[in-house]
């Protein structure tokens, strides 16, 4: 399986900022790894936003948005584009609410 060094790094990323608070990772619910796999590509920070797949959203349904934003690493942010993960969770069908902060990203709209 071959795996772009974008996923790669938002993958090491995620999984580091968890790592190091096994809180976060205890209290966020949902498929963490799906959610890298399914749906990095959609939120690079680099090109257009796209409308996710469905394999994304399915992940996207499953997990604790709210919870995962919180605990978002400046790191992380140095990688995705906080602006194209609230896309993203809006397209599936499951928006953050308006004022949620998604690492210092404050949720539009809603």
């Amino acid at each position: 399986m071959t795996i772009s060094m974008t996923r790669f790094m938002f993958f090491a990323l995620v999984v580091c900022s968890f790592a190091g608070n096994k809180m976060a990772s205890a209290q966020c619910v949902g498929d963490m790894q799906g959610l890298m796999e399914q749906c990095a590509r959609y939120v690079q920070k680099s090109g257009p936003m796209i409308q996710p797949s469905t394999g994304c959203c399915d992940v996207v349904k499953s997990v604790d948005l709210p919870c995962v934003c919180s605990h978002i690493t400046t790191a992380v942010e140095g990688v995705i584009s906080m602006e194209k993960a609230a896309f993203i969770s809006q397209a599936c069908g499951k928006p953050l609410a308006r004022g949620t902060h998604c690492g210092s990203y404050v949720v539009q709209g809603n």
